[in-house]
């Protein structure tokens, strides 16, 4: 049965995590899993059910959670030695905790030659063996904005052209509410990730020397027109200051909606749209928003990975090696359009509807505009630490707790700290 858990406490991944002594008669592994696209989150609770039948004696106690309290929690019970034995994640600093599960598969040569050069990406540096199989990159992600064509063509407005910098299509995006009446003119997710692809094409570096540096004058001059946004109107700021903390909160639905007119997320999204939005209206995704630096579409990914703390590590590596393999990452890349870590040969997305055929196309050409910038962030110690500091203090700016000055000061406060604690670490 799948169950959902629309937050996990520690007691609960903890306590799940401890079924298997309960249950001596079998082996029982956890799976915690997250996603936006619901019928995808079925699927693998289905395939999870798949591997127990076709190996008996293993149990998978499948978990469906929301995205923040697994990226809250999951670090923290990984800490004490709880947690689950399989995830999915989108934080690399998890690295310490991955199980190397080559020496457990049954054709290891031939699931790395799978997966080709991505397994690198969950490998860090005097972490990881270079040749470990710490688990899969389930999709590689790119942000781009999306948006409401329809709106657009009420408004007698063009569609962003290709080399349109962010603040043009904010612009554009706030003239087409006024003309349609619609309430959201720009927003993004409630995420330092989504945040910071503009900060990038502002020329923001994140990182010198292997220190984190934000915000540079790049970053100021980005925060600074983030405000402005919010001032203005053109960017709600009830979008960011009705969740507190660092806490994560999407804006998808409100797209679906129609109540957006430009959606910056990715494309992971794409698949829940066409399902979601059917012919309510057309929509699309435009190329990487232009800052003065460049035009920028911010990269990640995500990943499915075993942990060394688990008690059956082989059944860990051959559930893993299951997932992994070209025939269900074949299907999970077709049926829920996603682009896979494995290299699957000319895969045939299940794209139903033009808008959603459309915003496939843009986000393949824009694997070119991902900033060397961003790549070198991915990898450096304390980057979940930062977007999270990023999300809080953008948060209270945008309410008036901070004035910008001040917000510049924090910040800076904040990755000094971050810099320190990483320094203590290594």
């Amino acid at each position: 049965m799948l169950k959902y858990f629309s937050g996990v406490s520690a007691v609960v991944i903890a306590s799940v995590a401890g079924l298997a002594t309960a249950h001596a008669e079998t082996r029982t592994i956890t799976f915690l899993f997250t996603d936006d696209d619901q019928g995808y989150v079925q699927r693998m609770s289905e395939l999870s059910k798949e591997f127990e039948t076709a190996n008996p004696g293993v149990k998978v106690n499948f978990i469906s959670s929301g995205y923040d309290a697994v990226s809250k929690q999951l670090p923290v019970q990984l800490a004490v030695g709880e947690g689950p034995d399989v995830a999915k994640i989108t934080d690399w600093q998890l690295a310490p905790y991955y199980l190397d599960m080559r020496p457990y598969m049954k054709d290891a040569e031939a699931y790395a030659k799978l997966h080709g050069v991505s397994l690198e990406q969950l490998r860090l540096p005097n972490i990881n063996d270079p040749k470990s199989i710490n688990g899969y990159v389930a999709s590689q992600t790119l942000n781009l904005p999306f948006v409401n064509k329809t709106l657009f063509e009420q408004a007698g407005e063009p569609l962003p052209g290709p080399t349109a910098k962010l603040s043009e299509i904010v612009e554009a995006s706030a003239r087409v509410a006024k003309a349609t009446g619609v309430q959201i003119p720009f927003t993004m997710d409630r995420s330092g990730h989504r945040f910071s692809g503009g900060a990038f094409a502002y020329g923001s570096k994140y990182v010198k020397d292997g220190k984190f540096t934000f915000p540079d004058d790049a970053a100021k001059k980005y925060i600074s027109d983030v405000y402005s946004w919010t001032q203005n109107g053109s960017f709600p700021k009830e979008m960011w200051g009705a969740a507190g903390g660092s806490q994560y909160k999407g804006m998808g639905d409100e797209f679906v909606n129609g109540n957006v007119v430009t959606y910056l997320a990715g494309n992971w999204m794409v698949n829940p749209f066409q399902t979601k939005i059917g012919d309510a209206f057309e929509w699309t995704a435009i190329n990487a928003p232009c800052g003065e630096a460049a035009c920028s579409a911010m990269p990640g990914a995500t990943a499915i990975v075993g942990f060394k703390r688990t008690k059956y590590p082989e059944d860990v590596a051959h559930f893993i090696e299951f997932l992994g393999s070209e025939k269900v990452q074949r299907e999970i890349a077709e049926n829920y359009v996603i682009l896979t870590g494995a290299e699957i040969v000319n895969p045939n997305y299940k794209l139903k509807s033009e808008s959603a055929k459309a915003s496939m196309k843009v986000f393949l050409d824009n694997k070119k505009n991902v900033p060397s910038a961003a790549r070198d962030f991915e990898k450096t110690k304390g980057g979940s630490a930062l977007y999270q500091q990023i999300v809080q203090r953008m948060s209270q700016l945008i309410v008036g707790e901070l004035t910008l000055d001040q917000t510049y000061k924090v910040l800076e406060d904040d990755v000094a700290k971050i810099n320190d604690a990483v320094a203590v670490k290594k």
